[in-house]
């Protein structure tokens, strides 16, 4: 077997494509499924099947989109209640894929239809795509189904992960789709590969008891993206293959409107280039970072976008980032450079600085130091008198940052330059601090 990897670093999550040099499958792709249609036409080979290990709560799914324009069966556990065809699939079902056999097994902890996928061929060293279950050092978040659940999908979560350890040889590479910087991961994970022996050396759902491995889980989980809950439904109602063709153009007269309509104008620059100038009211979520995951977490769901780029290919990526957790429409979109679109007005601006900066400011000055980190790296620790929102919240707590001159900061520097863009498009006086916290604390 030639597994393929398709990463997808921005969400921190995998999808892979295997073959036999003749037929293939495909497991948790991604919306934008061109590329699983690539590496098909590359290698040469027919893609069979494709297979869901659960109902995505982090993205908008392409598997029902690629079987339909492929031809391959659509494997989705038989019971979830989805609102399509598909090839259901149970507990134990063994699927023949050319000379590759793709064996289900029910891993409930993330959702309680998760599937794994166990598959071998011949004498080749076994595979198990284990989705949102043992991911590497770690395992899928059991808390996505509403707080009622979580607890019995913590102790699940414990029990499928033993289950692989004990039916799977040492041997077995381990597949995850989660884990990689994906909140679907209950806890960091550690490594770029991993095997089940290395998992009951390293991951604690194998390494301590049951009860222990809940109250610890239990006790990190950490907030996660506000769009996560429109994915569920789309992908039970069976997600379309995605329109990826240019937007709409729009030019200076039209942006400013759009501003001045309240919808939302995305500048996708880097933070320094947006501090440095930028159109009043344009909001700065850079392309170089999380972009789609902080966008679709603070963007109110339904509003109408309208991105900015340098380049045609930055809006395309964009847009690619975007229909995968299902931002299908944009409004418009435009190009060039930042003049360009400020319709004869001036460019605003705010400044950068270093936390060396903050520290010889506050001898001089009364300033606000906004930290916009999560609550558990803020618990971790934080700068003495720093006023604490974290980014998710600000927009709807933003009468609650002080009055006067904000400093604002966050781990690296990518979360305090959208916050910074949100303060100073609401006539705030702001400076984004570019800097590492951990290193300059």
């Amino acid at each position: 077997m030639e597994i393929l990897t398709i990463d997808t670093p921005s969400l921190g999550d995998r999808s892979y494509l295997v073959h036999d040099g003749r037929v293939a499958f495909a497991v948790d792709p991604q919306r934008d499924i061109d590329r699983v249609l690539t590496l098909v036409e590359d290698r040469g080979v027919r893609l069979a099947a494709v297979f869901e290990t659960h109902i995505h709560n982090d993205y908008v799914t392409g598997g029902l989109a690629l079987a339909r324009l492929t031809g391959a069966s659509y494997h989705v556990n038989r019971e979830d209640p989805v609102t399509f065809e598909r090839t259901p699939i149970s507990d134990g079902d063994v699927v023949e894929v050319g000379s590759m056999r793709v064996r289900a097994l029910a891993t409930p902890g993330h959702t309680f239809t998760h599937l794994s996928y166990a598959a071998t061929r011949e004498d080749d060293t076994p595979v198990v795509f284990t989705g949102g279950s043992l991911l590497f050092g770690s395992t899928g978040r059991p808390d996505l189904l509403g707080p009622e659940h979580t607890e019995d999908l913590a102790h699940a979560q414990h029990a499928s992960a033993h289950r692989l350890a004990t039916e799977l040889p040492d041997d077995t590479q381990v597949l995850p789709t989660h884990g990689f910087g994906s909140f679907c991961s209950a806890t960091p994970t550690s490594g770029d590969a991993s095997t089940i022996g290395r998992e009951k050396h390293v991951n604690p759902a194998l390494t301590v008891d049951e009860r222990s491995y809940v109250e610890t889980l239990l006790a990190g989980l950490d907030v996660y993206p506000a769009y996560y809950a429109h994915m569920e439904p789309a992908n039970l109602a069976g997600p379309s293959e995605p329109d990826l063709s240019p937007p709409h153009r729009a030019d200076a007269a039209e942006l400013r409107r759009r501003i001045d309509a309240g919808e939302w104008v995305v500048d996708l620059r880097t933070r320094t280039a947006f501090a440095a100038g930028h159109v009043a009211g344009t909001l700065n979520f850079g392309i170089d970072g999380a972009f789609a995951t902080y966008l679709g977490w603070l963007l109110p769901w339904g509003t109408p976008l309208t991105l900015l780029g340098e380049t045609p290919e930055q809006i395309a990526e964009a847009q690619r980032e975007l229909v995968r957790i299902g931002i299908d429409r944009l409004e418009a979109a435009a190009t060039g450079n930042v003049r360009e679109w400020a319709f004869g007005g001036e460019l605003r601006s705010f400044e950068t600085a270093w936390f060396a900066d903050l520290a010889q400011v506050r001898h001089h000055r009364r300033v606000v130091v906004l930290d916009v980190r999560r609550r558990s790296e803020w618990d971790e620790g934080h700068l003495d008198d720093a006023v604490h929102i974290p980014l998710h919240e600000l927009l709807e707590r933003m009468d609650e940052v002080p009055a006067g001159e904000v400093w604002v900061h966050c781990k690296s520097g990518y979360r305090a330059g959208i916050a910074a863009s949100l303060l100073a498009a609401a006539g705030r006086r702001v400076v984004s601090i570019n800097d590492d916290f951990a290193a300059a604390a």
